[in-house]
């Protein structure tokens, strides 16, 4: 049998596209039935979200690169001018898509329950005099219109911001002729605006309406003729030259002044705005015509995000649910205790993140602990993870926080946080010139009777007390002698100047992780060559890296049996005979944002089990610090397995990679499979683990 290439480009799919693929899937919630009302809007909501940042991110990336001239292909074959060319033609019917659904799905799904989203054309006689008010009290006073002639150019556009481009026509109070005008919207005006209350009905106007309505009163004796909306997106990925900087954190300071005003990348505008503003607008954004995308409705679906807070209608939401604790933590104050006992799996948002704070918090009181070290990449300078350690700080205790300043978007938040542990007292690191921290790892450091213990806390997302109740990961809290002591070694390297330590139980980024995971796969293979019991599951965020895609073919073709569970990017093609046959490939889009990274590997009937902060990616394995973690007590291999395999077996909000790069929603058979319903029954408000599990003192 031949040998196939296995870096033939027709064996990978575009990352880029499989983005666009995975936002078809977001988009797909809002359109489904069985999902609540409300949430159905939430999720056209983070679609327009997710959009937003790949065009701020991944097209901004493609378009500086196309202009450098490099002549670097994708691993799929396709050059950065081809892939935006098919970005453009896949975004254009993503968009089309979103907007059918709020125009001809949600709106009229929400008026038919009370809640009105009138457009101008709806207002009745009231509701135009309440809102006429609105804007000469609210809205007027901090708009500030700017006409457009040679002294007046055209004024700075902030990346996402909303703004009007108003035609004229008259003379000004110089005798000028008016004939262009732009009106910002400053971003402290509320975009959806509640009219009061009218019984048990909901009625709500967005603020583009009003200022449609209403800008003639911002052009006294001259005429408007037309009022159209628009916004600009802009290359919002910061650069920082780490190898000639001083001061990292005052480097990012000064460039988070410059996002907001990046180079532009796509310009939203209405459908109603005429081709010669639109040619205008073009030019002054330097921009092509394949970079404007025409909406019929406001310009960001993401504010009507403010819908769902505005309306209170908890029977057109999910249901609210308690996360559950496990019964050796329930009522038992002291942690470290429990801990030194066995070790603790928790499983978020279906169990509570209350632990993981009450962990630091006791850190932080108890005398006994000496120091406490934490990794930090997404928390929020406010949080009570930080509330923990500024009070470890103020006892006297040696707090030290390595924290990612270049997390993206959370930047600022970032720079706040670490100003607030340096003034509490703590030792504040900024990681390693050239690769971001994504481990998530925090240890406290205990004197005891038989010497000093090290507790650790290892995770698979970050400590942020609000994603916790929104994505799913896994936590585990441990005291294992050798697992601590490979902490405490990857602590000494991330804050001095190590060389790079010899792990016993962990495995490290940019260290090792890559040629770790493609070892065992090369060992499942051999497992299945020789008869022996050889299966893998992964479950991960993006799958792109190209030599682990690599791996994953040859042990397919070794007869080992992949189960792929990848929510977002994944650029492996499965089903392809002879290469990949023996790979299937499934993304679950759910109530909570599928979040853990699980890697599964049989190893011959001595099976291994890790957790671990990295996806399958470039950065992940080579520009980042990220540690897998093994699980070592069998209760919990076998809990973790048992998740894994109720998200394989899920026919509600599961969805399967075809050989062709399309993605098909897998029907429920006889039987209705939900993973994400079955695990918030299993880890119900008090119970550990279900009433059947193996361990019930998890």
């Amino acid at each position: 049998m031949d040998v196939p290439d296995l870096k033939s480009p027709g064996l990978y799919f575009n990352r880029e596209l499989s983005f666009l693929e995975f936002n078809r899937r977001v988009l797909a919630q809002a359109l489904d039935e069985s999902v609540p009302l409300l949430e159905r809007l939430r999720f056209l909501c983070i679609c327009s979200s997710n959009l937003d940042e790949f065009f701020e991110i991944r097209v901004a990336g493609l378009k500086q690169l196309l202009e450098l001239g490099s002549g670097t292909f994708a691993a799929d074959g396709m050059s950065f001018e081809q892939q935006l060319t098919a970005i453009h033609e896949r975004a254009v019917g993503l968009v089309a898509g979103q907007y059918r659904c709020l125009n001809e799905v949600l709106l009229p799904a929400l008026a038919a329950h009370d809640i009105l989203l009138l457009g101008r054309e709806q207002w009745t006689s009231e509701a135009e005099g309440w809102l006429k008010q609105y804007f000469e009290l609210e809205v007027e006073p901090v708009l500030s219109p700017l006409g457009l002639d040679p002294a007046r150019p055209f004024p700075r556009i902030q990346n996402k911001s909303l703004n009007f481009i108003v035609r004229l026509e008259g003379k000004d109070a110089f005798g000028r002729d008016s004939e262009l005008a732009i009106v910002q919207a400053p971003r402290s005006l509320p975009r959806v605006v509640p009219l009061p209350l009218e019984g048990t009905r909901r009625t709500l106007v967005l603020l583009t309406g009003i200022v449609e309505a209403f800008v003639q009163r911002l052009f006294s004796g001259i005429k408007v003729v037309g009022c159209y909306q628009f916004r600009v997106t802009r290359n919002s990925d910061l650069f920082v030259d780490e190898e000639e900087i001083d001061d990292l954190r005052r480097a990012l300071e000064g460039e988070l002044a410059h996002r907001r005003y990046g180079a532009a990348v796509r310009l939203e505008t209405s459908n109603d705005c005429p081709p010669d503003i639109v040619e205008f607008l073009l030019r002054q954004f330097a921009l092509r015509e394949v970079d404007t995308y025409s909406v019929p409705g406001p310009v960001n679906l993401n504010r009507l995000s403010a819908v769902y807070d505005l309306v209170q209608r908890p029977d057109l939401k999910y249901p609210v649910f308690t996360p559950g604790v496990p019964r050796r933590l329930a009522g038992n104050t002291d942690l470290f205790a429990c801990i030194r006992q066995k070790d603790v799996l928790l499983h978020h948002p279906y169990q509570s993140f209350a632990p993981v704070m009450d962990f630091l918090r006791q850190a932080a009181s108890d005398p006994n602990v000496l120091a406490i070290k934490q990794t930090l990449y997404r928390t929020g300078s406010d949080s009570p993870i930080a509330d923990a350690l500024v009070a470890a700080a103020g006892a006297g205790k040696d707090v030290t926080v390595i924290i990612e300043l270049r997390a993206r978007f959370d930047e600022e938040a970032n720079i706040e946080l670490s100003s607030r542990l340096q003034e509490a007292g703590a030792h504040v690191m900024y990681g390693v010139v050239g690769y971001k921290t994504h481990a998530k790892l925090a240890m406290a450091v205990r004197r005891e009777p038989g010497g000093i213990r090290r507790y650790c806390h290892l995770g698979t997302g970050n400590y942020h007390p609000r994603t916790a109740r929104q994505y799913t990961d896994y936590g585990l809290f441990t005291c294992d002698d050798e697992v601590g002591q490979d902490v405490h070694e990857l602590f000494l390297q991330l804050t001095s100047l190590t060389r790079t330590p010899r792990l016993k139980r962990l495995i490290q980024s940019p260290f090792g992780l890559h040629e770790a995971l493609i070892a065992k796969l090369e060992r499942e293979a051999t497992h299945a060559r020789a008869g022996r019991p050889a299966r893998v599951i992964l479950k991960m965020n993006a799958l792109v890296e190209q030599q682990s895609i690599e791996a994953l073919y040859r042990a397919s073709r070794a007869g080992v049996g992949i189960d792929l569970i990848v929510r977002g990017v994944c650029a492996l093609r499965p089903q392809v005979p002879g290469v990949s046959e023996n790979i299937r490939v499934r993304s679950v889009v759910g109530r909570f944002l599928e979040h853990a990274r699980a890697f599964y590997f049989e190893n011959g009937g001595e099976p291994e089990l890790y957790c671990a902060s990295a996806d399958w990616m470039e950065r992940n394995f080579f520009r980042r610090v990220e540690v897998a973690f093994p699980i070592q007590r069998p209760s919990h291999r076998k809990r973790i397995l048992e998740d894994l395999t109720r998200y394989l077996e899920d026919n509600s909000q599961a969805w399967r990679l075809l050989p062709d790069g399309r993605y098909e929603r897998i029907s429920p058979g006889t039987e209705t499979r939900n993973a994400q319903a079955e695990l918030l029954g299993s880890y119900a408000a008090g119970s550990a683990f279900g009433a059947t599990s193996a361990d019930s003192g998890l």
